[in-house]
């Protein structure tokens, strides 16, 4: 036995010499041995799993942008997200100084069964005072088996009541449909925001009950859609392109990471007239979807050109659940556009580049690498991302709209405001949802309330350019009212009616027969 033992033991010490690089093994010692020597001599204590997580990370920092370590609580997130669902009691919700808010209970989850509302706040969780927690430990302590109870002491600002809540867990789903909407008489609106794997299932039951209230044109929005799963990207391609036509290809370094991908179902909307919404945050999966329509002339796309991010990534379990996604090749369209933007120049710059895109067509050097031509013989131009049939840009904010955004003025005054005065029924004025799109307005008195409130939070009143942004900013502060009572088919309304990216697409729409796209 003992002679068995070390010959296992010299026979993989071998093994190892042989099939792995002289340089891996010797780059792992050195690796080892600088982990070592700091944690046993430098004079702070320090903790060897952060000193390993910031190691992977400087490594990964000289590869593409998109190959990354997962911290385990990371990974276990991200893979809900790919799944489409959690367990857990059904909130979203925001820490405002240092207290969680609900922002609103997940339909179909326990919350909304018990009855908690937007605007709860939740104080105590399982007897223990919960004012100061991290996200992070909100998640730990609100999900938990399917099952399981989890007690929950809530501050409802309406009434000034404490409520005391036992949730039994259960299974959240995560939704790829934000909303599916009627515009007009036969417009189908959908606002996709991810591809996990739900998202194909969901997208059918959306346009299934579309058609059924008179849809007989599309309008898909993949606006700030990062993308998700290859699987879910093509089935989705597949619903709008017919007859076994290539969707996409991958090449790698490695034989077994080239792949071609084609429609393979039959469905009854790829004859439906088809207008795409993208821009600089359509990534990955939307880019495929949208490369796909474009290189047929089965549709339309209008907004931005999109991310650019066209690497495929293979997750590898670590032994602790924390994760590393390596990239193994690159996504190419039909007619073999690299959807993948340069990254030669290192993330900060890969990153800057989107941020100061002018998102205009002047090819620098020889265009004609540049230029593509679709199926039908459209001329294209591809410098990485997926440009746009119709380019429509969004003005570029004032700094005091972007400080509004990003101190998270708009959710908080509105919160404020309709806790505090509870004499401002708007169901009873406006008890139909189209009611309050059409009739309510933000008046000026509620304006300057809002101004005054945001200089409380720090946001420096600017009147330039408070007036060159009016109505960008009164059209965001009637979104956040209509998503307090009507949730999202109240928030898009509001939005789109104001989106000049929309209303083209609701024109071209409008303009198009069954598969009719101008060559």
């Amino acid at each position: 036995m003992i002679i068995i033992l070390l010959s296992g033991i010299l026979i993989g010490t071998q093994f190892n010499k042989i099939f792995l690089d002289k340089e891996i093994l010797e780059s792992s010692q050195k690796i080892g041995e600088v982990l070592n020597l700091t944690h046993k001599y430098h004079i702070d204590d320090v903790s060897t799993e952060e000193l390993v997580e910031e190691a992977i990370k400087g490594m990964f920092s000289r590869l593409d942008p998109h190959t990354i370590y997962l911290p385990a609580v990371d990974n276990e997130i991200s893979e809900d997200e790919f799944r489409g669902n959690f367990e857990g009691i059904g909130v979203e919700f925001q820490i405002i100084k240092d207290t969680i808010v609900v922002v609103s209970a997940i339909s179909g989850g326990p919350s909304e069964a018990l009855g908690i509302l937007a605007g709860d706040k939740i104080i105590r969780i399982d007897g223990k005072d919960c004012i100061g927690f991290t996200n992070n430990k909100v998640i730990k302590s609100l999900r938990g088996s399917k099952g399981s109870i989890v007690d929950v002491e809530i501050f409802r600002p309406s009434n000034g009541n404490i409520l005391k809540f036992s949730i039994q867990r259960d299974k959240i789903p995560l939704y790829s449909v934000d909303v599916s909407l009627i515009f007009g008489s036969d417009i189908g609106y959908i606002s996709l925001s991810r591809f996990s794997e739900t998202t194909t299932r969901e997208l059918l039951e959306a346009l299934d009950k579309l058609k059924k209230a008179g849809m007989e044109k599309i309008i898909l929005d993949l606006r700030n859609n990062p993308g998700g799963l290859l699987s879910q990207a093509y089935n989705i391609a597949d619903i709008f392109i017919d007859d076994h036509k290539l969707i996409v290809y991958t090449e790698g370094k490695k034989p077994e990471f080239n792949e071609e991908y084609f429609a393979e179902e039959d469905y009854e909307y790829q004859n439906y007239p088809l207008v795409i919404l993208i821009n600089k945050g359509s990534a990955s999966a939307s880019e495929i979807v949208a490369g796909a329509v474009q290189d047929w002339d089965r549709g339309y796309l209008v907004g931005e050109t999109s991310f650019g991010k066209g690497l495929v990534q293979r997750p590898f379990l670590l032994s602790d659940n924390s994760a590393v996604r390596i990239t193994v090749s690159k996504y190419y369209t039909p007619i073999g556009r690299m959807i993948q933007r340069d990254y030669g120049n290192g993330s900060e710059e890969y990153y800057r580049e989107l941020m100061d895109r002018s998102d205009i067509d002047s090819v620098q050097g020889d265009s004609s690498q540049f230029l593509f031509k679709s199926k039908g013989g459209r001329q294209i131009i591809s410098k990485g991302g997926i440009t746009p049939d119709f380019k429509i840009t969004h003005e570029y904010l004032t700094d005091y709209s972007v400080e509004l955004s990003r101190g998270n003025v708009y959710y908080l005054f509105v919160r404020n405001y309709i806790d505090k005065e509870i004499e401002m029924d708007i169901m009873h004025e406006f008890p139909e949802r189209e009611l309050f799109i059409h009739g309510y307005k933000i008046d000026d008195r509620l304006t300057r309330r809002f101004v005054s409130f945001a200089e409380s939070q720090g946001v420096k009143y600017r009147s330039d350019q408070f007036e060159k942004d009016n109505n960008y900013i009164q059209t965001r502060l009637k979104a956040f009212i209509a998503r307090e009572y009507w949730k999202n088919e109240g928030w898009f309304n509001v939005l789109l009616l104001n989106d000049e990216q929309f209303l083209k697409a609701i024109n071209l729409a409008e303009s198009l027969n069954s598969n009719s796209v101008s060559n």
